[in-house]
């Protein structure tokens, strides 16, 4: 694989985590629409089950909450995970700047 097409992968759909958290501070989401909102607001479409998956262990480890409403499961963002993706973003910033 070239340089540029696995620094993609890795930072799009094997970083999925950022993404989910990105979008979930904005508003409150059920996991199906996860797909295609990531496709529309990131340009790249992640797999349907990697979603869940992802969610799932976010979930599990504190960084986002899950409520049933009506009969869908709904999910939002913890104060945990808003920590997370700032350290995200500032992890990212400060490899940016080390590239200038």
């Amino acid at each position: 694989m070239e340089p540029l097409k696995h620094l993609e992968k890795y930072n799009t759909k094997n970083s999925l985590w950022i993404y989910i958290l990105s979008l979930l501070r904005k508003e409150r989401i059920h996991a199906w629409r996860f797909q295609s909102l990531i496709e529309k607001v990131f340009g790249f479409k992640p797999g349907k089950i990697t979603a869940y998956r992802v969610l799932y262990r976010l979930e599990a480890e504190g960084f986002v909450k899950s409520k049933m409403d009506k009969r869908r499961r709904n999910y939002s963002i913890t104060k945990k995970g808003e920590k997370e993706l700032i350290l995200a973003k500032d992890f990212y910033k400060e490899i940016l700047k080390k590239l200038e």
